[in-house]
C-alpha cells in the first residue's frame, strides 16, 4: 500500500523520543516536533514509497520530522522555481535549512537563477541559502564570479549579518581564501577583523570555522598532498 501523510506521520511519531524532542526545541524547533533522531528519519525514507506530491504534502504539515523527510523524498526537478522559493521561505529551523539546501536546492536545475537575488533577501533563511549556493560556486565553478566584489560585500555585511546568514557567508570567505591565492591575504584579514567563529568550539582533530585558521589548515593539507 502506498504511504499517505497520516501513515507517515504515525510512523514518525512512534519513533519520537522526549529527550530528542526537548533538544530540538531548545535549539528553536518549535512545538510541532516528535523528537525523531536524524538517522531514523533516513530509515523511514528508505521504507516509505513516495513521490514529490507526498513530499509536498508532508512539508505542508509544518512538522519538523515530516519536513526533513520531505527533503529526502522530493525530486528537485519536479519543483518549479516558485515552489522552491516558497518552501525556502517557509523554513524556520537550521536542520531543515541545511537538508533542504543540500538535497533539494543544490540539485535544482534553476538554482543559479535565484542565487544572487537570494543573497540580498531580507529573509534570513533565503539569504543563507543564496550564500550557500555562492560558496558552492566558489569551490566548484567559480568562472564568472566577481571574487573581489564578493570580498567587498563580505567585508561590509558579514559582521552585522544574522548568525544563520553569517555561517554561509563565512563558507564563502574561507572558500575564497583557500581557492584563490591572489585573494588569500585579504580574505584572512577580513576574517581576522570580523572575528566570526573565532571561539567556536570544535572537537579534537576538527578544523575551526574561524576563517583564518580554516584557510591556513586546508592550504597546508593541500600543500602536503
Amino acid at each position: 500500500m502506498s504511504a499517505t501523510v497520516d501513515t507517515v506521520l504515525a510512523k514518525l511519531e512512534a519513533l519520537g523520543a522526549e529527550p530528542v524532542r526537548a533538544r530540538y526545541q531548545r535549539n528553536g524547533a518549535g512545538e510541532n516536533v516528535f523528537g525523531v533522531r536524524l538517522g531514523d528519519i533516513r530509515k523511514v525514507h528508505k521504507a516509505v514509497k513516495g513521490d514529490t506530491a507526498l513530499a509536498q504534502a508532508l512539508w505542508r504539515t509544518g512538522n519538523l520530522e515530516a519536513r526533513l523527510l520531505a527533503t529526502l523524498m522530493v525530486k528537485p526537478q519536479d519543483l518549479t522555481v516558485a515552489e522552491l522559493e516558497r518552501m525556502e521561505r517557509e523554513i524556520a529551523f537550521v536542520q531543515v535549512a541545511d537538508w533542504f539546501n543540500a538535497y533539494v536546492l543544490k540539485a535544482h536545475p534553476e538554482k543559479e537563477a535565484v542565487r544572487e537575488r537570494w543573497m540580498a533577501d531580507e529573509n534570513l533563511w533565503v539569504a543563507r541559502a543564496g550564500w550557500s549556493l555562492t560558496a558552492e560556486r566558489i569551490d566548484n565553478n567559480p568562472d564568472g564570479l566577481d571574487i573581489a566584489g564578493l570580498l567587498d560585500r563580505i567585508e561590509a555585511e558579514m559582521g552585522a549579518a544574522a548568525p544563520e546568514v553569517q555561517w554561509t557567508m563565512n563558507f564563502c570567505l574561507a572558500g575564497i581564501g583557500i581557492n584563490f591565492p591572489v585573494h588569500r591575504e585579504r580574505a584572512m584579514a577580513i576574517g581576522e577583523a570580523i572575528g566570526a567563529f573565532r571561539d567556536y568550539p570544535v572537537s579534537k582533530g576538527c578544523t575551526s570555522p574561524f576563517a583564518p585558521l580554516w584557510i591556513e589548515e586546508i592550504v597546508r593539507r593541500k600543500a602536503e598532498g
